[in-house]
This record gives structure tokens, C-alpha cells and sequence, in this order.
């Protein structure tokens, strides 16, 4: 049964329409790509799931739940947390700092498995590769890693559902191969995750299923095989020929 479930959601702002009647799901231990060219709608759905933006129309369910109605921090607290298109960090803090900011509002929440915050910090920086950098500024680090320890940070809060807005933008190759293991891993831990990513040869290389937006509109659902060649796709985002590089 999936997680999330997104039904028919629309969005208009006045006479604009950012999204029309979309619809996905992402179930636990998988991984969904959702794909499209800039102003496609992608980070408008990632508003409306996690609650910063209403929808026009449509349904969110977590869990089974209707979830239209509650702010973010309750959705935060159901278990879903994301990271942005544009790096959110602080930035005067460390980056051991940072993730602390994020396990001490998890314990607050409820249980923290006896693990201190900052205990719970060490084992995230280590599992990204960032307990060499635990006591740099967050600020004077490349987006690459800026990037990993939003994804640290998201993880502090034990989440469910994980929603991941262009994380590997500024990553280079070795880097994103080594960050696409981390996604295979975090998802054979049962995590639920979308990701919204240009990087066409990670998507393709780790999703389950993906959506592809354009103009607010689904074009196409399925494996990563049937939706790069898909024509519209191919058109809309891929190119005409279809290639994913």
C-alpha cells in the first residue's frame, strides 16, 4: 500500500495553472522520480504534499490519512520531512550543528532511542561521509556537500517519507555515484522517498517508477525504461532522441 498518496491535485494561481489534476503515489522502500523541465510543476507538488501551499483541488493521504488540512510541522511530526531546491542552511552554525538543530526537534516530538542529539548527529555524519567536516561552518562548504547535509538534517527527524528537491545539484560524477548507493540504501530500509532531479542517469538508475510533468500535467507514469521512451516525454524533456545523459 503506498504511503502517499496524491489525488487529482490542482493548483491555480488567478489564471495561471501550476498544476492540473495530478495524481502519483510513493510506497515504502521505493524510490519515484518525479521529472519535467523547469516550471513544470515539480516543486509546486512538493509544497502542496508537505503542507507549505494549498491546493486548489485534489487530495493528499498519508498513511490512509487526509492530511489537506494539517500545517506542516504535523505532516513534519507524521514522518515527512524534504530538502530544497535552493540550499536551507545555517549557514553561521557547523555541520554537526545543523543536524543536531534537527534531532533535538525530533526528540522533542517523542522517543530518541536513549541516542543524544548529538550521538544521533555522528552516526548521520558518518553514514554521509561528513564526519571529517563535523566542525565546519556550514557555510564555506561547496552546494555538494551543502546538499548532504540538508539530506543529514532531513534524516534527524527518523522520517517515513523523504522528499529530496534536486539533491544532487552541484554534485559532481563520483559524487553522485556514491549518493545513489545512499538512496538504494536508505530505501531497502523501507524510507518512501520522491526525488526531483535533472540528472537524468541518477533517476534512471534508481527509481522504481517516475512521473513526468510538463505544464502542470502528468505525461507519463512507469518504469524508468517505458517513460524514457516515451514520446512525449522525449519532446517535452528528454530530447528527441530520447537519451538521458
Amino acid at each position: 500500500m503506498p504511503l502517499l498518496e496524491v489525488e487529482e491535485i490542482s493548483v491555480r494561481f488567478g489564471g495561471h495553472i501550476a498544476l492540473n489534476g495530478v495524481s502519483l503515489d510513493v510506497s515504502p522502500g521505493e524510490i519515484t522520480g518525479l521529472i519535467g523541465p523547469n516550471g513544470a510543476g515539480k516543486t509546486t507538488m512538493f509544497n502542496v504534499i508537505t503542507g507549505l501551499l494549498p491546493a486548489t483541488s485534489g487530495k493528499v493521504r498519508f498513511d490512509g490519512k487526509n492530511i489537506g488540512s494539517l500545517s506542516p510541522y504535523k505532516r513534519a511530526r507524521l514522518g515527512m520531512a524534504r530538502t530544497f531546491q535552493r540550499l536551507e542552511l545555517f549557514g553561521q552554525l557547523t555541520v554537526r550543528e545543523n543536524v543536531m538543530v534537527a534531532a533535538s526537534l525530533r526528540r522533542r516530538w517523542g522517543s530518541s532511542n536513549g541516542k543524544s542529539d548529538g550521538e544521533v548527529a555522528d552516526r548521520l555524519l558518518e553514514r554521509l561521509h561528513l564526519s571529517s567536516l563535523a566542525h565546519v561552518r556550514a557555510d564555506t562548504l561547496p552546494t555538494g556537500q551543502g546538499r548532504l547535509i540538508e539530506i543529514g538534517r532531513a534524516l534527524a527527524i527518523e522520517p517515513r517519507l523523504l522528499l529530496l528537491d534536486e539533491p544532487a545539484s552541484g554534485q559532481d560524477e563520483q559524487e553522485t555515484e556514491t549518493f545513489a548507493g545512499l538512496l538504494r540504501e536508505l530505501a531497502s530500509e523501507d524510507l518512501a522517498i520522491l526525488l526531483v532531479e535533472h540528472d537524468m542517469s541518477l533517476v534512471m538508475g534508481v527509481c522504481a517508477k517516475v512521473v513526468a510533468l510538463d505544464f502542470g500535467q502528468v505525461l507519463a507514469v512507469g518504469t524508468p525504461a517505458e517513460v524514457r521512451t516515451n514520446s512525449m516525454v522525449q519532446e517535452a524533456y528528454l530530447g528527441t532522441s530520447g537519451s538521458a545523459a
